[in-house]
């Protein structure tokens, strides 16, 4: 599959992410959307990021753009460092998806890029190059000390004080600022697990040997919790004291209401409890950042968040946290659903405090290596008869059928089926939600084994 635009940003196998290619897309973005004071650039661990990192940075260098290379720093991080200094960024990381991919991520000095700049960006591949210009020298800076000083000063020094919190390290581009961010809000903290080599990590459908380690590590080092993030840290990965992982979108129902806001914008997707929770409107979208982004500007302004399934916070107002001012950042962010959880939590532990949120419990997972026309073909034809889907399942007849975004099928139940094919990847998607847990991750097993037999 060629290098393509999908949730987040343009994707694609490292062989086909050539330098030709991403000089190509680069000077689009360059010429494309705004630029204000320049261009800031930083990557995640995969092998193939420094090489991808150096194509950016000569190709804006060539357009005439001051550059400031930021070097491995997590994507939110860098979003902070660029909108501090009203200039664009490039962020080089492939997310989750596995180590023989990556991708670019773009940024203007207002934050990460809209679907509108994403089709001027590819309206713009066969104009006629950008004539080299002096860019000037190469600069240089460090985005963590600001991001860690961001969550200090909004929580205090104070605020994780006696809670013992493990760090999952693997792979994460921002594994040193998670362990720096904790340590500085009075936290202590155990690392586990750093690698050298990348693993893809997906929060959204976080693998059984992961969920074992976890458990696992929690027994052994009595943590009241374990934090984590995907490859380039925009998506947070939170475990309570028992290693069982807190969903994302149970996180950023947390977070939004730990900030006060009054409207909250998540994808269709997420768990349908944020709809018992009080706040002044709910407002559902296609899955994909840019599309929470679009409907977080629609809503004008006032006390607006976004969030993800897979966890990512997007705040959208500038917002009072315990200890002081919190600022707006318009990008997924991964320690702020972290630390606001862990602060809600307290002394009575993550698990007391998800008990007392709406019962309603959400799985995921994902068939990968599908081709994506197979899955298309599949959700298509389920969209007109989804009793081939359900029947096997045993799981009722089906209330509502949503195709915001791929067959979202709402059963007699009240539980729901999700499927959608990626964006970007040759993968199939599936949610689950159900009103426990175990009902959810059965219904999840049941419906996936019975994709596989219908593909």
């Amino acid at each position: 599959m060629a290098p393509k635009f999908g949730t987040s940003g343009l994707r694609g196998l490292v062989t086909d992410l050539t330098p030709d290619l991403v000089a190509a897309h680069v000077t689009a973005f360059a010429r494309a959307c705004p630029m204000g004071q320049g261009v800031f650039v930083a990557r995640d661990l995969r092998a193939s990021s420094p090489r991808i990192a150096g194509d950016v940075i000569a190709a804006a260098r060539a357009a005439g753009l001051p550059v400031t290379d930021c070097g491995a720093v997590p994507t939110p991080a860098l979003a902070l460092a660029a909108q501090s200094a009203q200039a664009a960024a490039v962020m080089v990381t492939g997310s989750h998806i596995p180590a023989d991919r990556n991708g670019l991520k773009f940024y203007t000095p207002a934050g990460e890029i809209t679907k509108a700049e994403e089709g001027a960006i590819l309206a713009a591949l066969d104009l006629p190059s950008i004539l080299a210009r002096d860019a000037g020298p190469l600069h240089h800076a460090d985005p963590g000390p600001d991001y860690i000083a961001r969550m200090r000063a909004a929580y205090g020094p104070e605020a994780l004080a006696g809670q013992r919190v493990g760090v999952w390290s693997h792979s994460a581009v921002g594994r040193d600022l998670l362990i720096a961010t904790l340590r500085a809000l009075g936290g202590e903290v155990i690392e586990l697990g750093r690698s050298d080599t990348f693993i893809p990590i997906d929060t959204e459908a976080v693998s059984s040997e992961a969920r074992a380690f976890l458990a696992a590590a929690a027994a052994e080092h009595g943590l009241v919790a374990i934090a984590s993030t995907d490859g380039d840290g925009d998506r947070p990965l939170l475990a309570d004291a028992t290693g069982r992982v807190i969903p994302g979108d149970v996180l950023g129902q947390i977070t939004a209401q730990a900030l006060g806001a009054q409207t909250v914008v998540t994808p269709v997707s997420s768990n349908t409890g944020v709809a018992q929770m009080g706040f002044a409107q709910v407002i559902r979208t296609k899955i994909g950042s840019p599309f929470v982004i679009a409907a977080m500007a629609a809503a004008g302004a006032g006390r607006v968040v976004g969030y993800e399934a897979n966890g990512g916070f997007l705040l959208g107002f500038d917002a009072s946290g315990p200890a002081g001012l919190l600022p707006r950042l318009m990008t997924r962010d991964s320690h702020l659903p972290i630390v606001a959880a862990l602060v809600a939590a307290g002394a009575q532990g993550l698990a007391a405090l998800v008990a007392q949120g709406p019962q309603r419990f959400t799985a995921a997972d994902r068939l990968q290596e599908v081709p994506s026309a197979r899955t298309a073909a599949l959700v298509a034809a389920l969209a007109q008869d989804p009793e081939a889907l359900l029947a096997p399942l045993g799981a009722g007849g089906v209330q509502s059928l949503d195709l915001t975004d791929g067959l979202r099928l709402t059963l007699s139940s009240g539980r729901i089926v999700h499927l959608r094919p990626s964006g970007n990847a040759p993968e199939l998607r599936l949610y689950t939600e159900a009103e426990r847990a175990d009902l959810a991750e059965a219904l999840l097993a049941e419906a996936l084994a019975q994709v596989v037999a219908l593909l």
